[in-house]
């Protein structure tokens, strides 16, 4: 062709190209888009859209490697790897970073068995690159707090650690001491447990925190900082705990490459620690999660079975009666013990519990029981186990009373779950005797066995380690949903074991006129129901009786509605059944009875937490 015939074409190719694009968008140009389509576009990374970002693709691209990194991800990897190693530039170490992560995700997702198992290594590279960019004195020179990359690389470095340290052959991760033999080096890597107050041998299995999507409560409470949110399983009692394990790295990349680059795989106590140092002493705060291990301690729990079912007795007890610890006895810490109401479980404290321990402040300083009971039972046997379960478990955790913060005790009940409350912080003498039967003990003319299970249920004195007393929504005078015609549906209802039968029963004779015509007749069963009525005696005197002396109490009182509170009630019991005189505080939050699912009954009560400690009691 002759080189005219060739400007020619080359004029008409053109002139077409002209024509073509005239009615359309220009090869290059803009599109408009959304401010979250935007967001997402500029900060896209291998963590949230599996795609390398804009930063990491200018590097590559430097280099002449954006397109290789497509089709040969490891070779460009390694390339990369050998440039690091000579030129100081820290945005290398975020690319290799972003690179590593992203290629250890295709390779989890493939078919081929030793691709699969590739894939832990790269993801452990992602997490030593991480480390440097963040760590490395080249960064140090260019990096700022406005740069995003640092989040991102402290994101990689957490959930790198996760699919690093991850066995497909078992449920959770493989924490060891190991050699570590990566694709470009070698690192040594120890374990580290000392911050940990617990032995790794007493763990069952630990699993990553994120792994799980939490349902049921309000807010998964999380902090942001650098490690990886694990949830230990205790082996003895199966209580999961939070911790956070980090690896800290020694020397830079070009230790790595010589293969005599080591670490240490460092394990903390979430509760216990929120932040580690540095080498040149700087505080770090640790990424934390206090909200998985909690719910995932619930998931398939038989609390839940401890309901209205159990209130009837028509379902088997899975959980027996008794106290219970969301976290292994800590020393120092002052126990805050949670009762329930009625035809309730310790579930319906999750939300007040998920709330409380994410506050550092009370995180620091309590630590939280519960108490099940099963809640159709008269008030004064509840009350009375919960007195001994009390007594019990401080005794056998501190027999010497040495722990100071274990004989600062706060309980806290709702609903019946108060009345329990109240039953083991008063001093009653004889009133709670003389409502019942009109004599005071010495004078019951009854067998001396069954005058002494009187003198339990009914004499008290008020635990000498328990010096903080909340009532949550407590009917003290009654509840008006306990009247004759509901009292006598719940006995038509209710299954109480026989020798519990027999006990109320026996006890009858003995009884005011008043006491027997409430209850209406000898063989009547006597429940929870009659305890709580307005006309109960023995509910009536206790309410005037006042927490014994060295007790502080505060009442949280739901009102449902507008107009006057103290003339209002909560659908189930009623301000003036409530209120109690000689509190050191009363809140009244716009709530049904199920008041501490209330935020601001819980922030309340963490109020009054707090002030606990500034008392001049407080250890």
């Amino acid at each position: 062709m002759s080189p005219l015939l060739t400007r020619f074409s080359a004029t008409v190719v053109l002139l077409v190209c002209l024509v073509l694009f005239s009615g359309c968008a220009t090869p290059i140009g803009v599109n408009q888009v959304s401010p979250r389509e935007a967001y997402q576009d500029a900060y896209a990374n291998p963590l949230n859209s599996g795609v390398l970002s804009d930063q990491s693709r200018y590097v590559l691209n430097r280099y002449d490697l954006l397109k290789k990194s497509h089709k040969e991800p490891a070779l460009t990897i390694a390339a990369l790897h050998e440039k690091a190693l000579h030129d100081d530039r820290g945005d290398i170490l975020y690319t290799l970073a972003e690179c590593s992560y992203l290629y250890g995700s295709q390779l989890i997702d493939s078919l081929q068995v030793e691709e699969h198992k590739l894939a832990p290594d790269y993801f452990l590279l992602s997490v030593l690159y991480a480390y440097y960019f963040i760590s490395g004195e080249r960064s140090k020179k260019s990096l700022n707090i406005f740069d995003h990359r640092v989040r991102a690389a402290i994101d990689i470095y957490n959930f790198g650690l996760w699919q690093a340290f991850e066995s497909g052959a078992t449920e959770g991760l493989v924490l060891e001491a190991a050699e570590h033999q990566l694709p470009l080096g070698n690192i040594s890597i120890t374990l580290d447990t000392k911050q940990l107050p617990w032995k790794m041998e007493e763990f069952e299995k630990v699993l990553p925190a994120d792994r799980y999507l939490v349902r049921g409560v309000s807010v998964r409470n999380r902090t942001a900082g650098i490690g990886l949110p694990l949830i230990a399983i205790m082996g003895k009692t199966g209580l999961p705990v939070p911790v956070t394990a980090i690896l800290r790295v020694e020397g830079d990349l070009a230790t790595l490459s010589a293969g005599t680059a080591r670490a240490s795989l460092e394990l903390y106590s979430a509760r216990d620690s929120s932040s580690v140092n540095t080498k040149d002493g700087i505080a770090l705060p640790l990424e934390s999660d206090f909200t998985t291990p909690l719910a995932y301690k619930m998931e398939g729990s038989s609390f839940f079975d401890l309901s209205l079912g159990a209130f009837l007795g028509r379902e088997p007890n899975k959980i027996p009666d008794g106290l219970y610890m969301t976290e292994s006895y800590r020393p120092g810490k002052i126990p805050v013990v949670l009762v329930h109401g009625t035809a309730s479980s310790p579930v319906w404290w999750v939300e007040l519990l998920n709330t409380l321990t994410a506050d550092p402040k009370i995180r620091e300083k309590y630590q939280f029981w519960y108490f099940v009971y099963t809640s159709n039972k008269p008030v004064i046997m509840s009350a009375a186990e919960l007195r001994d379960a009390l007594s019990e478990k401080v005794a056998d955790l501190d027999p010497q009373e040495k722990d100071l913060a274990l004989q600062q005790m706060v309980v806290a009940g709702h609903s019946q779950g108060g009345l329990l409350t109240k039953l083991i912080a008063v001093d009653s003498g004889d009133n709670l005797v003389q409502a019942l039967t009109g004599k005071d003990l010495a004078s019951l003319d009854m067998p001396e066995k069954k005058k002494a299970q009187v003198g339990r249920l009914l004499v008290l004195k008020a635990l000498p380690f328990v010096k903080t007393v909340i009532f949550f929504s407590t009917p003290h005078r009654g509840s008006f949903q306990s009247k004759t015609w509901n009292r006598n549906l719940v006995r038509w209802l209710i299954t109480l074991p026989a020798n519990l039968v027999q006990t109320t029963m026996d006890s009858f004779d003995y009884m005011t006129d008043d006491v027997k015509r409430m209850l209406g007749g000898k063989k009547t069963i006597f429940t929870s129901a009659d305890s709580m009525s307005p006309d109960n005696p023995v509910l009536k005197t206790l309410a005037e009786i006042p927490l014994a002396p060295g007790i502080t109490g505060h009442s949280i009182i739901a009102v449902e509605g507008d107009g006057d509170p103290k003339l209002g009630d909560d659908g189930v019991v009623k301000y003036s059944s409530a209120h109690l005189d000689g509190m050191a505080s009363e809140f009244i939050v716009k709530s049904g009875h199920s008041s501490q699912l209330n935020p601001l009954a819980i922030d309340e009560m963490r109020r009054i937490l707090v002030e606990n400690l500034t008392a001049s009691r407080n250890p």
